[in-house]
């Protein structure tokens, strides 16, 4: 990464064991159960990936530009999964890794899923909209809530 954004975030590789370690402990993970058995540690799936930690090890934020269509016909740059176990206030460090996912791939768009049920708040995503997201719809079944960021 050429520019340098001040702030919490480290960018590690998508098999770094502390990333790992907190995306384990991530509602998203459940559904990969497949490659904790198989002993992989990346939990980034193909496609082109920013990886951040923070510098105390207490958070981890995945971006994911996928270089083939997505089934979701989703388009931009989707945030995998984000975990903060006490770094700091949740919408300060989306608000960071969006500018550093901004300097990796200018003018894209950025969104995410939120399983509604799997959260332990009584309004999902909200620490995506108190920094500048805004829903957008859910997906297919309805059981996700889809947020996203416009460029």
């Amino acid at each position: 990464m050429s520019a340098f954004v001040e702030g919490h975030w480290l960018s590690v590789r998508r098999n770094d064991p502390r990333a790992y370690g907190l995306w384990r402990r991530h509602y998203s993970a459940e559904k990969n159960w497949r490659w904790r058995a198989a002993g992989c540690t990346e939990f980034m799936g193909p496609g082109e990936t920013l990886v951040l930690l923070t510098a105390c090890g207490r958070a981890v934020f995945a971006w994911q530009r996928n270089t083939i269509r997505r089934l979701d016909g989703q388009t931009g740059v989707c945030c995998t999964v984000f975990r903060n176990e006490g770094a700091g206030l949740s919408s300060d460090l989306i608000r960071e890794a969006d500018q550093l996912a901004d300097l990796r791939w200018p003018g894209a768009r950025h969104f995410t899923y939120v399983a509604d049920a799997k959260v332990r708040s009584s309004n999902p995503g909200y620490c995506f909209l108190k920094a500048g997201w805004r829903r957008c719809g859910r997906n297919g079944d309805g059981r996700l809530t889809l947020l996203e960021r416009e460029a």
